[in-house]
C-alpha cells in the first residue's frame, strides 16, 4: 500500500433543470439563462470584430493586387535566382492576380453575411 491518495474523476454535469424544460448548453445563474459560447455582449463582440477583420483583409486582398506594389513586394523577389523570371511572369499574371481579388471578395462576401445574420438573430429575439 502507498500513502498517496486515490484519484476519482470528476462526476459529469447534470442537465440543468429549469422551470419550463431542459436547457441545453447553458448555465443558469439566478434565473438567467446563457448560451455556452458566452454572455450575448460578447457574442456580439466577437461577431462585429470578425465583421471588421473578413471586410479590411477582403478590401485589401481586393484592391493590393492591381496597384504597383505588387510587383515590388518581398514575395515577387523571395526565390532562388534561378527561378525568378519564371516566377515574376507568375507573380504578374493577370489571372493570379484575379484569384488573389477573389479571395478578396468572398472575405467581403462572408463579412457581409455576417453582418446580416447578426441582424437576423436580433430581429428574431425581439431586441
Amino acid at each position: 500500500m502507498s500513502d498517496e491518495p486515490a484519484v476519482t474523476p470528476d462526476p459529469l454535469p447534470a442537465p440543468i433543470v429549469v422551470e419550463k424544460g431542459v436547457v441545453e448548453q447553458g448555465v443558469v445563474e439566478q434565473g438567467v439563462v446563457e448560451n455556452a459560447s458566452g454572455p450575448r455582449w460578447f457574442r456580439r463582440l466577437s461577431s462585429v470584430l470578425f465583421v471588421v477583420f473578413c471586410f479590411e483583409l477582403g478590401l485589401f486582398l481586393l484592391v493590393y493586387p492591381w496597384t504597383d506594389a505588387w510587383a515590388d513586394n518581398y514575395f515577387s523577389v523571395a526565390v532562388p535566382d534561378s527561378a525568378l523570371s519564371t516566377w515574376r511572369t507568375l507573380w504578374n499574371n493577370p489571372y493570379v492576380r484575379g484569384g488573389v481579388s477573389g479571395l478578396g471578395l468572398v472575405n467581403v462576401w462572408i463579412a457581409v453575411a455576417e453582418v446580416f445574420r447578426m441582424f437576423a438573430g436580433r430581429s428574431q429575439t425581439g431586441q
